[in-house]
């Protein structure tokens, strides 16, 4: 049967929490202890392990999507194996809420009468509550007695063994498996998370450091390959063109409005979400054909001027950086954006772009929206002439109409080649840019 994947409760404040990426895809095989995605609660980000194997079946909220915890977001299981094409709300707990004593934030042994495992070495029966409360406490079920039918672990079990557990070692599950696989002590091992707890690199860390040997504290790895390429085009660009970089804050209410209306139609017509990033490209498009001394590149001792608009779009992969290009913005709709953009993302994270995916682009965006970064300076992507930095969004008070107001902030920065563009068209296209996401309307006439 297939096992619910639900966003989960954090903090006794939780309510809901964003979803910030998933770092698994439907079809790929999934281990327990796994990094399965990332979520961003009002207090912190987090990435959140599998406490399943399988196959990742379904997903049902992508990047940016808000989620009420507890409600399934996804199902791991078995190929083929059938879930609910939509999602079906909250997950199939329905006791009553049980808030917690205050608890270890690691797996605990057995120490008393009623935590002997009770699995014989299979995966434990219990409720999605239960599992939710068993990760938040970082708590093994397989070490307590279930209440329910056939043994099957309540949130009620889960509480009351918190309750009455000793202090342990704060470890997220992966490190703990780590340690346990490379007969590390988890005592000896100082945690770098939330709290101190210990997480996997922490364990690694250890691996490769005795602590006896201080000349053993580092490791060397030669600079090859993709990083290798990455670090001397960046050199190449920042010691030919003369960076500038403007910024500018917008007001993202319209915007975020404008997604809420559309997203179900795009959804209905593609299977796909849009997302943020699919607005910020059509509008920088726009904003490019209307100042298009800005969509140019240098060739030599040639500008060259182009007609059209091809972006790239900056996507972080193994040991690097990618820029796959979207091409013809301009002329896509949202719809057909989200799917390409989508697309080109996923292949870019599988390596399995073409080569004419990878060329042509005009100007660059890079939306590090999803870290906590309000602004940065991106380096141009040559021959380009300007790349778009794109922050987080943030609720902030900002006078409206000469009335205080809390709204959704998001800064972007513009870095341009100085040789090739002046500061005043740099400025007059960044405003268009501002002035386009404030009115986003104009983008589906």
């Amino acid at each position: 049967m297939a096992k619910e994947i639900f966003m989960p409760k954090l903090s006794s404040t939780m309510a809901v929490g964003t979803l910030l990426q998933w770092f698994k895809e439907e079809g790929d095989s999934v281990e327990v202890g796994e990094p399965l995605f990332e979520i961003m609660t009002d207090k912190i980000n987090i990435e959140v392990e599998s406490y399943d194997e399988g196959i990742l079946l379904k997903k049902y909220f992508g990047e940016d999507d808000q989620v009420p915890v507890n409600h399934v977001i996804g199902y791991i299981g078995v190929a083929g194996e059938a879930v609910p094409d939509e999602p079906p709300g909250e997950s199939g707990a329905t006791e009553e809420v049980v808030e917690p004593a205050p608890a270890p934030a690691a797996p605990v042994q057995a120490t008393n009468s009623t935590a002997a495992p009770i699995n014989d070495g299979e995966k434990p029966r219990a409720t999605p509550a239960a599992r939710a409360l068993a990760r938040t406490e970082n708590v093994e079920l397989t070490v307590i007695s279930g209440s329910g039918p056939n043994g099957r672990v309540h949130k009620k079990d889960v509480a009351a063994f918190v309750h009455n557990a000793p202090a342990q070692t704060k470890a997220t599950p992966l490190a703990r498996k780590i340690a346990e696989q490379e007969q590390i002590d988890l005592s000896t091992v100082q945690g770098s998370g939330a709290h101190g707890k210990i997480t996997k690199n922490d364990v690694i860390s250890t691996k490769r450091t005795p602590a006896s040997t201080e000349a053993q504290a580092t490791s060397r790895k030669k600079l090859s390959g993709m990083r290798k390429v990455i670090a001397e085009r960046m050199v190449q660009s920042k010691h030919t063109a003369p960076h500038v970089t403007m910024a500018s804050e917008i007001d993202m209410t319209k915007v975020k409005e404008l997604r809420a209306a559309i997203l179900p139609v795009i959804e209905k017509q593609t299977g796909l979400r849009v997302s943020y990033t699919e607005i910020l490209m059509k509008a920088t498009a726009v904003a490019l054909a209307r100042h298009p001394e800005i969509n140019v590149s240098l060739d030599g001792d040639e500008l060259v001027q182009h007609h059209y608009v091809h972006i790239g779009l900056a996507v972080a992969v193994n040991d690097g950086l990618m820029v796959p290009v979207v091409k013809d913005v301009l002329a896509k709709g949202l719809a057909e954006l989200t799917q390409d953009a989508k697309d080109i993302a996923k292949r870019a994270r599988d390596n399995k772009l073409l080569p004419d995916q990878m060329k042509g682009s005009t100007f660059t965006i890079s939306n590090v929206g999803m870290y906590a970064v309000d602004m940065f300076t991106p380096v141009i992507n040559q021959p380009e002439s300007a790349i778009l930095g794109v922050g987080r969004m943030q609720d902030k008070p900002v006078a409206v109409n000469g009335v205080l107001e809390i709204r959704p902030m998001m800064t972007v920065s513009l870095s341009f080649d100085h040789r090739v563009i002046d500061g005043a068209p740099a400025a007059a296209f960044l405003t268009e840019l501002k002035d386009i996401l404030e009115n986003p309307y104009e983008l589906l006439v």
